[in-house]
């Protein structure tokens, strides 16, 4: 810490400590000057304003030292008994202290007024009605220190806890998002090798597409969100693909709405949905099928949906959906989409599979709608 940011620490705290002083000198002010008038001894506001702002900036001036004892002298388990020694020969020391402080302001006060007043009658009178008291208010101030140093320290320890929660959290987005990579980059690569026994001049376009796919996939490696113009760009570039080895066998629908298109998504959250969709409508249907995409707003969600005609998965393992049973589609690609929702957002989205009544399966996620904009905002 360098020393401009210690001398700025310092005015702050003796900042605190002088205003701290001064609420309550006024307080016990009033205090002094009712409850004299109620027994028949009134004494003056100047008085009472004197004596009381005097008493506690009093303690102001001791109050380094306090600060640097508890500083020192903490009660945790291993020391608290010889803490509790020290503090209670300062508070003594510190008291007294206190006390010659209050002769001297008395000293002052006959001075001004014109009255002797005997130092050590006064010191003594001073030290048989507030000796006890002065003990107390040292024990009050050393506990109001250690209450805020732990609450402080508590506070730092919630931070660091967080933040490396907030670490777990992205190396877990991280290894998600590196196994879907290369399990996307497989599968296509298959797809290409099968298709260079029957057409090599189509197995060569869908290799120049999958360069410019790569592209555009180094250029969001770590980015764990994205805009959702962003995440179509991506994902026309691997229909591209598809649309080469299927041919007139794919058809795709897509209902973007215009609003939706600046609103944050995770990385590759499509992709993985409408890969699925091509393998059980498209791969394993010799008439081909029809895929559609929407996104739309509501409620404060974005709701991002992929659909298909197709007849299930092959996988054998069912879920209810809506009443009905359906066949669950949760591969590396499925799953991992789920996971990640599940990080980015814990209970704020929601990843359906439910069966259409026109056959196929409809997959729906809501996330809450977000913007780069908002995203700064909450930030």
């Amino acid at each position: 810490m360098s020393i401009f940011q210690l001398s700025k620490k310092s005015w702050r705290t003796g900042s605190l400590v002088v205003a701290v002083a001064s609420v309550l000198g006024l307080f016990f002010a009033a205090q002094m000057h009712y409850s004299s008038a109620a027994f028949g001894r009134p004494i003056s506001w100047g008085q009472a304003l004197y004596w009381a702002f005097g008493d506690w900036y009093e303690w102001a001036l001791l109050s380094p030292v306090i600060l640097w004892l508890s500083r020192g002298f903490s009660f945790e388990r291993s020391r608290w008994r010889s803490s509790l020694g020290i503090h209670f020969v300062g508070g003594v020391m510190l008291s007294v202290a206190h006390l010659l402080l209050c002769a001297l302001a008395e000293q002052a006060q006959g001075w001004v007024e014109g009255q002797r007043v005997s130092f050590t009658a006064s010191f003594v009178r001073l030290f048989t009605n507030r000796f006890h008291f002065n003990l107390a208010v040292y024990g009050v101030i050393v506990c109001a220190w250690h209450a805020w140093a732990y609450y402080r320290k508590y506070q730092e320890r919630e931070a660091i806890a967080a933040e490396l929660a907030g670490r777990l959290a992205q190396a877990q987005l991280h290894a998600l998002r590196m196994q879907l990579n290369p399990h996307f980059l497989f599968n296509t690569l298959h797809a290409i090798s099968s298709l260079m026994l029957r057409d090599i001049a189509k197995a060569n376009r869908m290799l120049t597409r999958l360069g410019e796919l790569l592209r555009l996939s180094l250029e969001t490696t770590d980015q764990q969100e994205i805009l959702l113009k962003e995440e179509l760009e991506f994902l026309l570039r691997y229909l591209e693909i598809e649309e080469i080895r299927f041919g007139d066998r794919l058809a795709v629908r897509m209902e973007v709405e215009p609003s939706t298109l600046e609103a944050v998504v995770p990385n590759l959250i499509l992709q993985p949905l409408v890969e699925n969709a091509v393998r059980y409508a498209i791969e394993s249907n010799p008439e081909g099928g029809q895929i559609g995409l929407s996104a739309t707003r509501s409620n404060g969600d974005l709701i991002l949906q992929v659909s298909d005609n197709g007849n299930g998965t092959k996988s054998g393992i069912l879920t209810q959906a809506n009443g009905a049973s359906v066949e669950k589609r949760e591969g590396i690609g499925l799953s991992n989409t789920r996971q990640r929702l599940r990080q980015l957002y814990g209970d704020k989205q929601t990843l359906e599979l439910t069966p259409r009544d026109s056959g196929g399966l409809l997959v729906s996620i809501a996330i809450p709608f977000r913007t780069l904009t908002t995203q700064a905002t909450a930030g």
